[in-house]
């Protein structure tokens, strides 16, 4: 499905892979697009909606200049996928046992590892890198209990909100395990304190912004390197904590499971960070909040709400999607709305055939609360192709 909707309402145009996007939404992405700095257009993704600080399902090009706001505080959040050997008939008929193994090797919401367990060569590394970023910004170990501490014990964990760990099984029947996390508690301490270092750093100025949560850092500028530096090493921190995690997954299966290999289908993305690349004649720093890469032939992960389905797909590299596209279904309506209008027993039934929790701690993370993934991936049928169909049977939610 091509480009649905052209906006040209700011400085460059906006370009929308959806007809269903709410007016907040709407309205977040024509104040991105009166920045000065945008480069060539915005793109919104089929899973376009209202986000803090920017849209979520947008991807934005910055010439000379970067938003950490959106960029966001869940830095490096992404996906996680591989597929083992075995096939549906090797499972056990009660699934309960996988689901209590997974609960018990990983740390979910705020809960920690007792200790590290990551390689000692990975966190030697990281903290190397980090030490020299809180040696020039302190405050970020102020913001933070026991900062080395937490980082470290939570290399390897879950967190909370629309973080999941599934068993799925493919359209041929194979056992697929996959997760959703990014860079925890640290990553969240780095977003804020720059968010509200280049509020404070724009304050004169503020005012003449779209909004003030689209503060900025000019390239040239005192923290301009710094941010960028930071928020690397924040991405690095995700896709290492996803990589922790996929072992100790995989170690626990075999405990509970019948021998199996691993594939080379692996796959581990980002879908909130920015990176720099080369778009439409220029090089920028591209962000992507909510949205992954799909390069020609590029292998990545579309995940659908929970009990649902979700999708391995190969990019297509369409340019004008600057080689992006969406990173799940996308939220249609809020976590307190869902709450309101949803009860345990919905849940029940939209879970069905689903080993998960069905009480009300995670009524928001109920199917109904988001867009129908197959019509968001109808509206990105230019953008990836589907290799995989995936089918949740066990699911374990922050």
């Amino acid at each position: 499905m091509p480009i649905k909707t052209v906006l040209n309402k700011g400085l460059v145009p906006i370009k929308i892979y959806t007809d269903e996007i709410e007016s907040s939404a709407m309205e977040q992405l024509i104040n991105i697009s009166k920045l000065p700095f945008i480069h060539s257009h915005v793109a919104a993704m089929p899973d376009v909606h209202m986000g803090v600080g920017a849209t979520i399902g947008s991807v934005i090009p910055t010439k000379g200049a970067i938003i950490p706001s959106a960029v966001g505080v869940d830095i490096g959040c992404g996906m996680n996928a591989i597929r083992l050997s075995l096939k549906a008939e090797n499972l056990p008929e009660n699934l309960k046992k996988i689901r209590s193994a997974i609960e018990n090797a990983i740390p979910v919401g705020f809960d920690m590892h007792k200790r590290i367990q990551a390689k000692n060569s990975t966190v030697k590394n990281l903290d190397k890198r980090l030490e020299h970023i809180l040696d020039k910004h302190i405050a970020i170990t102020k913001m933070m209990k026991r900062p080395h501490e937490t980082w470290t014990q939570q290399l390897g964990t879950l967190g909370g909100g629309n973080h999941f760990i599934e068993l799925c099984l493919d359209e041929s029947q194979n056992v697929w395990i996959m997760l959703h996390s990014g860079s925890r508690g640290i990553g969240n301490t780095i977003g804020r304190y720059f968010i509200n270092l280049a509020k404070r750093d724009m304050e004169t100025h503020i005012k003449q912004l779209p909004h003030r949560d689209l503060a900025y850092f000019n390239e040239g500028t005192e923290y301009f390197d710094d941010y960028v530096e930071a928020v690397e090493w924040a991405q690095d921190y995700a896709m290492s904590n996803r990589r922790e995690m996929m072992r100790l997954l995989i170690e626990t299966m075999r405990k509970v499971l019948p021998p199996f290999e691993l594939t080379k289908e692996a796959i581990n993305c980002h879908h909130n960070y920015v990176a720099k690349e080369h778009h439409f004649g220029e090089n920028v720093f591209l962000t992507r909040k909510g949205a992954i890469s799909a390069r020609e032939g590029e292998l990545g992960i579309i995940p659908g709400s929970m009990g649902v389905k979700s999708y391995i797909v190969e990019g297509k590299g369409q340019p004008d999607a600057f080689c992006s596209c969406s990173h799940g279904a996308g939220r249609r309506m809020s976590r307190a709305a869902a709450k309101k209008q949803f009860n345990s027993n919905d849940l029940v039934v939209q879970t069905q055939g689903v080993e998960c929790r069905k009480d009300t701690g995670v009524i928001d993370e109920i199917p109904a609360a988001y867009k129908d993934i197959d019509q968001v991936m109808a509206n990105q049928n230019d953008l990836v192709d589907v290799v995989h169909t995936l089918k949740q049977i066990v699911c374990v939610k922050g």
